[in-house]
């Protein structure tokens, strides 16, 4: 009878952790700081991927949720994780326009121009979608403006294409 159920302990025992880290990415999504902290301390995996290979610091700063990202780092997410498309938690910020994040990954060793699938940066996908104090952040933290993506363009031609003319002054 112990066998048995030792053997049924066994295996709830990483579907407890697989769950656990479903949870901790629900979280990092709502932002849920309390929730994020206690998937933490039920041994969640900070680096657990979901079904599109979205880690829960990506999602939670593709959200906008600043705190969140700051306690997966604290916990020892990976800042330079990249999804199935190659893409950063950096690269979402730039997407997303969120320079005090941006500033944050930075600070905890992103790194600024790791390429994705395509061959784009952070400051690539700021400079396409228009996001000028992104643009700012990342060029003050001497992010490479002559890196060229799978297309052979660099963020300059990115901003011009889009007639991102401040863009442009921050890049030339």
């Amino acid at each position: 009878m112990r066998f048995t159920i030792l053997n049924i302990l066994l295996l709830l025992i990483p579907a407890a952790l697989f769950a656990q880290s479903d949870n901790l990415i629900s979280a990092a999504r709502t932002g849920d700081i309390a929730a994020i902290k206690q998937h933490l301390q039920h041994k969640a995996d900070v680096n657990a991927t979901d079904s599109k290979g979205f880690s829960p610091l990506i999602i939670a700063v593709y959200g906008g949720h600043q705190e969140a990202a700051a306690v997966l780092l604290e916990a020892g997410s990976n800042v330079n994780q990249q999804d199935a498309s190659g893409n950063t938690a950096l690269m979402g910020a730039a997407f997303k326009g969120y320079p005090a994040i941006a500033e944050l990954l930075i600070s905890k060793g992103a790194d600024i121009n790791l390429q994705n699938g395509n061959g784009g940066t952070a400051l690539m996908f700021a400079s396409m979608f228009g996001r000028n104090d992104v643009i700012k952040v990342l060029v003050s933290h001497n992010a490479d403006k002559t890196i060229k993506d799978q297309r052979g363009l660099t963020a300059l031609e990115l901003a011009t294409q889009q007639g991102n003319q401040e863009g442009i002054a921050l890049l030339q």
